[in-house]
């Protein structure tokens, strides 16, 4: 069983940063293809907040390009999200994705997992 999980969220006065991290971990192998960071406010839909495929390309949401950047480390099974300039609107649980092929024990076809989420509250 893989797990994704989150850490870095936090309260933060706009203009401030912070950085998330997220850690696949679990018993056997398996293989990180892309990962990614998704976010949803109360009331609204999830919506994706910048991705990173396996070899470094990304991708990122209109209204987050400039301001955040997301990275990875594959030797550490680690994604990251540093998030600059932050403004009210942008708070919200933020979501940890990654898309993962499981080799052993037991092979499974590749699937999307997600983390438990990490809130993101940014003060005016």
């Amino acid at each position: 069983q893989v797990q994704l999980v989150e850490t870095g969220g936090g309260l933060v006065q706009a203009g401030g940063s912070l950085r998330l991290s997220c850690a696949a971990s679990g018993r056997g192998i398996f293989v990180i293809n892309d990962m990614g960071w998704y976010r949803q406010a109360p009331g609204k839909q999830r919506e994706l907040v910048a991705t990173i495929t396996r070899g470094g390309s990304t991708n990122y949401a209109d209204s987050v390009k400039g301001r955040f950047t997301i990275s990875r480390d594959n030797a550490k099974n680690t994604v990251y999200l540093q998030m600059n300039s932050l403004k009210p609107e942008d708070t919200a649980v933020y979501y940890c994705a990654a898309r993962i092929l499981v080799l052993a024990p037991t092979p499974k076809i590749e699937s999307d997992y997600w983390g438990q989420g990490t809130q993101v509250t940014v003060s005016s």
